[in-house]
């Protein structure tokens, strides 16, 4: 594990925080296949909310097309893949321990509070997005989570159970490595 992720348990720099909720802004537009909002002028926390309202309406509106959710998905997964393969590879990730501090470090950033283990269980308590969500724009928005974990484990897989979304006390994901059954 780099040195960068041990500090980063502590303190996360905001440029570094911003430098990625914009490329999740640019990952998800691309998904959407829409244009990004202005976003020179608002600091990280601004950013932040305004990353809620886009990628919610654009949900939304994916919602009243059912024929397009599979493929807004597909696409948005692709793209959260290759975003956390490309942070796999520049950050040296090759066991779950390291897999399960970046992942914690990216949901610090969207203002999530998860806590995982080795066997596997991913909770959520507290999702900054949750006030911004149905549970139909959930269901779609969370194919960027999985797609970023498949990416940062090399193949892979998160799936959720349970959602803040759907009235739930919490988040609940099971993540199985690659070639587990």
């Amino acid at each position: 594990m780099k040195p960068i992720l041990f500090l980063c348990r502590w303190y996360i720099p905001v440029c570094f925080k911003k430098r990625k909720l914009r490329e999740l802004f640019e990952l998800t537009a691309d998904a959407f296949q829409c244009e990004l909002p202005p976003l020179r002028s608002f600091g990280y926390e601004e950013c932040l909310q305004e990353y809620a309202r886009f990628s919610a309406i654009n949900a939304g509106e994916v919602l009243t097309r059912p024929a397009e959710i599979e493929s807004i998905k597909s696409r948005l997964y692709r793209n959260a893949f290759q975003m956390g393969e490309s942070l796999r590879k520049s950050l040296g990730i090759k066991k779950m321990n390291d897999l399960l501090w970046v992942s914690k470090i990216l949901y610090r950033i969207l203002r999530i509070q998860c806590t995982t283990n080795q066997q596997g269980e991913w909770i959520i308590k507290k999702c900054f997005f949750s006030s911004y969500y149905s549970p139909g724009v959930c269901r779609i928005l969370s194919s960027l989570d999985e797609g970023m974990a498949a990416g940062l484990s090399g193949g892979g897989r998160l799936t959720f159970h349970e959602r803040i979304t759907d009235g739930e006390p919490c988040c609940r994901a099971t993540f199985q490595r690659a070639g587990e059954a």
